[in-house]
């Protein structure tokens, strides 16, 4: 099963931007389908960006389309999600998925809060 860390959370004010990473244990890594959800307070779960390196197909939550950018550096086996105009309803813990043959394995969050 493949372990997870995210960082590059924090404090930013609105119109800001930041830059997640997460990177993965094990091996396999350009396998395995890659996502960035998050969930806010109260709410449940969502989908952020999802990115498959197999078939290089990116999809996004329509309340991120051309703000936020998913990549992939297989090599260093780390997922990079790129947030661009940030806003306070993009407050929220984020978590990085790792989607494999043999399961799905989540990472332990990272905190972004978006305010001035």
């Amino acid at each position: 099963q493949v372990q997870l860390a995210e960082s590059g959370g924090g404090l930013v004010q609105p119109g800001g931007s930041l830059r997640l990473s997460c990177v993965a244990s094990g091996s396999s890594f350009s396998s395995y389908v890659m996502s960035w959800y998050r969930q806010a307070p109260g709410k449940e779960r969502e989908l952020v960006a999802r990115y498959s390196s197999a078939e290089d197909v990116t999809h996004y939550a329509d309340s991120v389309k051309g703000r936020f950018t998913i990549s992939r550096d297989n090599a260093k086996k780390t997922v990079y999600l790129q947030m661009n105009n940030l806003k306070p309803d993009d407050t929220a813990m984020y978590y990085c998925n790792a989607l494999g043959l043999r399961g799905s394995s989540w990472g332990q969050g990272t905190q972004v809060t978006v305010s001035s």
